[in-house]
């Protein structure tokens, strides 16, 4: 068995020594969206440290927690912390957690709810904004699927012209409508950090198309479509990065703001779950 099979394989008998849930949605908590995992009937908590071959965050606002329970009377697996490129991980370490949740090799998981913290770039956006990712930008200069491909996870060349499920941004949008929560639809940037980018760097990225900027979610999206999983990622937008009326920001201020709007990305997320059909 090749060597990632095998690393999957070993995570999944240890996890299943603790819980035999199989769950149908995995979830990502993201910079703001820590408030979900209160939501979830917790069957069981699993530290990070505990799993082979698992990273663990270095990051003082992620947890790392792997939850197993039911959302809106839904089978979940979340993610209470997740895995940067400016920690040092590489590509492969980063989705390994994703690699685990899936269908064919791991816990079981078809669908993938994926949340983050972003800079706003569109001039109509504003700080405690929801945007709705409907597409991305690559701009980390890696990407999880170089290297050799073991096809009994995905093929070669996967297609990403969907790489956000259009139906669960359908649905997204009509649970904001009905909870009247005013939601922004966009695409989504990320750059490897940890630096906040340059007012230079905000004007590239606006003129090639982006409408939010952050330093996660791509390579846990570009995993997941490998694995034939369908996604939906939300954005908290947590700072204005417009390049000409920039003003200095820190990551307290992000997480401050992040923490304020969680309520209505909760709201979003669990709705989303109670509504979504599971095979």
């Amino acid at each position: 068995m090749p060597e990632l099979q095998t690393q999957i394989k070993e995570a999944v008998d240890f996890i299943r020594t603790r819980t035999k849930m199989k769950p149908d949605i995995g979830i990502i908590l993201g910079t703001g969206l820590g408030g979900l995992a209160k939501e979830i009937r917790k069957e069981t908590v699993i530290d990070y440290e505990e799993i082979p071959h698992f990273p663990v965050s270095t990051v003082e606002s992620h947890h790392g927690k792997l939850i197993f329970g039911k959302l809106a009377g839904k089978k979940v697996v979340a993610m209470q912390g997740r895995f940067h490129y400016y920690e040092g991980y590489t590509m492969q370490q980063i989705t390994f957690p994703v690699r685990v949740m899936g269908a064919k090799w791991g816990l079981g998981v078809r669908t993938m709810l994926i949340s983050n913290a972003a800079g706003a770039l569109n001039p109509l956006f504003r700080r405690g904004d929801v945007m709705i990712i409907v597409d991305h930008i690559n701009l980390l200069g890696d990407n999880p699927l170089i290297g050799p491909n073991e096809d009994e996870l995905g093929p070669r060349f996967p297609d990403m012209s969907e790489a956000y499920n259009r139906k669960l941004v359908a649905l997204a949008e009509d649970v904001a409508l009905d909870q009247k929560i005013r939601v922004q639809k966009g695409v989504y940037a990320a750059m490897p950090g940890p630096n906040l980018e340059t007012a230079a760097e905000y004007r590239f990225l606006r003129i090639i198309g982006a409408d939010a900027v952050g330093m996660s979610t791509i390579p846990e999206t570009i995993t997941a479509n490998h694995m034939g999983m369908k996604v939906l990622g939300i954005s908290i937008i947590t700072d204005e990065c417009f390049p000409d009326a920039l003003k200095p920001t820190n990551v307290k201020e992000i997480i401050a703001v992040a923490n304020k709007a969680e309520p209505k990305l909760t709201k979003i997320m669990k709705e989303v779950v109670r509504r979504m059909k599971v095979a």
